[in-house]
C-alpha cells in the first residue's frame, strides 16, 4: 500500500504540473470596464479643496467659490442619446439629504464637462434646480462635521437632448426618466471645513 501512494504522488505531480501549466497558458482577457465617471481633477473619494465648496454669503458653511469639478466619463451603454447630472449630499438636512446640481439634455457626444461649467451660462446641458432653488452650489456642510460625502451620479438616457424643458428638480428628472434610464456612473467626493 505505501508503494501505491508513492505511485499515485508520482503520478499525480507530473499531470498537477500540466495543469498549472495550461491554466498559466492560456490568453488572459481582463475584463471589460463598464460606463465610467471621473475627474481629472482628483480621485473617486478624494476630499475636496476650498474652492470646490459652495458660495453663499448668507449660509457661513458656504466658504469657498463655488467651483465645479471637471469631470469625465466613458463607454455609455448601446442607444445612449443624452446623459442626466445629480450631485447629493445623501447626509445633508439631518440626513432628509440635499441635491446640488441637477442637469440633464447631455448630448450623448459629449465626454465630459469643464472645471467650472456647471456654474456658467449652460451650452452643453439643462440647468434643474438643486434643494435650494438655484443650478448649482457645491458643498456646505456644517462647520466640525466629519467629512459629508457628495455623490456625483451620470446617468446615461434613451432621451433626445432638449426633449425636457428646463428647471426640473431631482424628483421630476428622475420621474421623466423613469424607463429612459439606460443606466449610471457614480463618483464620490468628501469636504469638510
Amino acid at each position: 500500500m505505501p508503494g501505491h501512494r508513492i505511485a499515485s504522488k508520482a503520478m499525480a505531480s507530473p499531470f498537477l504540473v500540466l495543469l498549472l501549466s495550461a491554466c498559466t497558458a492560456m490568453p488572459g482577457t481582463p475584463p471589460q470596464a463598464g460606463f465610467t465617471l471621473s475627474s481629472p481633477t482628483f480621485d473617486d473619494n478624494a476630499m475636496l479643496s476650498r474652492p470646490y465648496a459652495g458660495k453663499n454669503p448668507g449660509n457661513p458653511n458656504c466658504v469657498g467659490e463655488n467651483l465645479s469639478p471637471a469631470l469625465a466619463w466613458a463607454r455609455p451603454p448601446q442607444g445612449t442619446r443624452s446623459f442626466a447630472i445629480l450631485m447629493d449630499d445623501q447626509a445633508g438636512r439631518s440626513g432628509l439629504g440635499v441635491n446640488h446640481w441637477t442637469a440633464y439634455g447631455i448630448p450623448a457626444t459629449v465626454s465630459g464637462l469643464a472645471e467650472g461649467e456647471a456654474t456658467s451660462t449652460p451650452t452643453r446641458f439643462t440647468a434643474g434646480r438643486n434643494t435650494p432653488g438655484m443650478a448649482y452650489l457645491g458643498p456646505c456642510p456644517p462647520r466640525g462635521n466629519a467629512p459629508q460625502h457628495y455623490v456625483f451620479t451620470l446617468i446615461a438616457t434613451s432621451l433626445e437632448p432638449g426633449a425636457l424643458s428646463p428647471g426640473l428638480t431631482k424628483g421630476q428628472l428622475l420621474e421623466a426618466l423613469n424607463g429612459k434610464a439606460l443606466g449610471a456612473a457614480s463618483l464620490v467626493v468628501r469636504f469638510a471645513h
